[in-house]
């Protein structure tokens, strides 16, 4: 699989890695339903046997069991095979499993030190605030992950969900190495002016959600969202429920069709529409089980031509 420089931080990564929120199971604010651990397991393995040299985590995801399972999943890969291993603070989570947002120095540090045994790493290669909350506490937050850095505990450091202003605010304090955005078919929101500025200022991103949750997988229709897990929280989200759900699947069957033409999933229709931007550096693709990985890996080397990419835009729901 290519590889492509994850902005200036030296690191070449896959146009594809594995992201492991789905994978963190049950029981919290934004879990996706009970998981089986094997099958976790067996799908971030999967992603290394395909070639993905990356995997994105993060603290809040399973409420710590998301780690635990990216380190399981890693444990006996020679050293030469070990993929990069990104994670995120700023949530946290007290004994009722009720997550909240911190920011402040100490909690920062304290959340380094439990992913890192979490991981059973001696440095995480790249740790990013997850969420820009509380607003007024990001310049501490973004203090700690340079000390963090200067410890030699985290290799890079980056952010997630930062608007433009908020990146020039800790770039300030030390330069902002990567972004980590939403973006999808649906959410075009960062198109405007985070991508562009993260292009002019050498920051790489990585987006998530670039199958919007799975919505965009040609799997999704209105029986399986009624069958969802009551834990699962696309079960109340606006965008899986009418009268969004019925035009967004009506753009499904548009990336099926494109996707038809190439050999292509409509989930890896999806992915590459993202990775088509010049912004971005590498798209994080979900997997709950092995077979799921097997239905995405084309989109690392997929490039749609653009008369194709206008076809696909036009059917987006206004």
């Amino acid at each position: 699989m290519e590889k492509r420089a994850f902005g200036r931080t030296g690191m070449e990564i896959t146009p594809v890695g594995f992201g492991s929120w789905a994978i963190g199971g049950g029981g919290w604010a934004a879990a996706w339903g009970p998981q089986d651990d094997e099958e976790a397991v067996g799908a971030i393995r999967r992603a290394l046997e395909l070639g993905m040299n990356w995997i994105d985590t993060a603290a809040v995801y399973g409420l710590g069991h998301s780690e635990e399972l990216v380190a399981r999943a890693l444990r006996g890969v020679p050293e030469a095979d070990r993929p990069y291993v990104f994670t995120k603070c700023s949530l946290v989570w007290d004994e009722d499993r009720e997550v909240h947002n911190v920011l402040k120095k100490d909690s920062v540090k304290r959340e380094c030190e439990d992913s890192l045994r979490r991981l059973q790493v001696d440095a995480i290669d790249l740790y990013q605030i997850h969420w820009p909350n509380p607003d007024e506490d990001i310049e501490e937050g973004w203090e700690a992950l340079v000390e963090l850095r200067d410890e030699g505990k985290v290799r890079h450091i980056g952010v997630s969900n930062f608007d433009v202003g908020q990146m020039e605010r800790v770039g300030r304090i030390a330069p902002v190495e990567t972004l980590q955005p939403p973006y999808n078919l649906i959410d075009r929101g960062v198109e405007e002016e985070v991508l562009p500025y993260c292009r002019r200022n050498g920051i790489g991103v990585i987006v998530y959600s670039p199958m919007k949750s799975g919505l965009l997988t040609g799997k999704m229709t209105p029986e399986r969202v009624r069958s969802l897990p009551d834990d699962d929280w696309r079960r109340d989200h606006p965008d899986f429920n009418e009268p969004r759900l019925s035009k967004n699947l009506r753009l499904v069957e548009k990336l099926r069709e494109v996707g038809e033409r190439h050999g292509r999933s409509p989930g890896e229709v999806a992915i590459a529409w993202t990775l088509r931007h010049p912004a971005v550096t590498a798209a994080i693709v979900g997997g709950r089980r092995p077979e799921q990985v097997d239905g995405i890996i084309g989109a690392a080397g997929f490039r749609l031509p653009e008369e194709e990419i206008r076809e696909i835009e036009a059917a987006v729901p206004a």
